[in-house]
């Protein structure tokens, strides 16, 4: 089986176990976050994909490190896919479970990253931002990334919007450079 057969198969399950559950939005922004949060954090990545480690420890992990942070259905998935043997496939899985849901609901997904966590005002108006630069619909992810300092970076597709206080220094620093 080719591995983006695999990661499909593992997202489309987990769609449609949390689809059941009626907790699909719920479970898809906490399966993301916990993505990205396993691709920054070696130490992390590292106790769910020990092959020395046992099964039962890397779920002990995923308890003591989520507990009340998410549903016990996000979990009890996350344990399914370590149960598998797949802890290093998570990030794509989720990945692809996020895209699989933007494209029900006929929009696109932003994956946006910032230097602290945004609240739901913040996000709305962000994704209203977004979809107006894009002329489509956009489902908002965001990635806390202490490197971006402040300001945001937003890809949507191919697009990158560069918003970050990073960005806007190296265009001073050019502009000054080119007077």
């Amino acid at each position: 089986m080719v591995e983006s057969d695999l990661i499909g198969g593992y997202a489309q399950a987990l769609f449609a176990v949390a689809r059941a559950e009626d907790l699909l939005g719920t479970v898809e922004d906490e399966l993301y976050a916990f993505g990205k949060a396993l691709e920054q954090s070696t130490p992390l990545r590292d106790s769910l994909t020990d092959a020395a480690l046992p099964v039962e420890n890397k779920k002990a992990v995923l308890h003591d490190l989520l507990g009340d942070r998410a549903t016990p259905l996000t979990i009890s998935l996350l344990g399914f896919v370590v149960d598998a043997g797949r802890s290093r496939e998570i990030p794509k899985i989720v990945d692809e479970l996020a895209r699989m849901v933007s494209q029900e609901r006929q929009h696109v997904l932003a994956e946006v990253r910032t230097a602290v966590d945004l609240n739901t005002k913040q996000r709305e108006r962000l994704a209203q931002a977004l979809s107006h630069a894009t002329g489509r619909q956009v489902d908002v992810k965001i990635v806390v990334d202490p490197t971006v300092v402040g300001g945001v970076v937003a890809r949507v597709g191919d697009e990158v919007f560069d918003g970050s206080i990073a960005s806007r220094l190296e265009d001073a620093k050019q502009a000054l450079g080119s007077v």
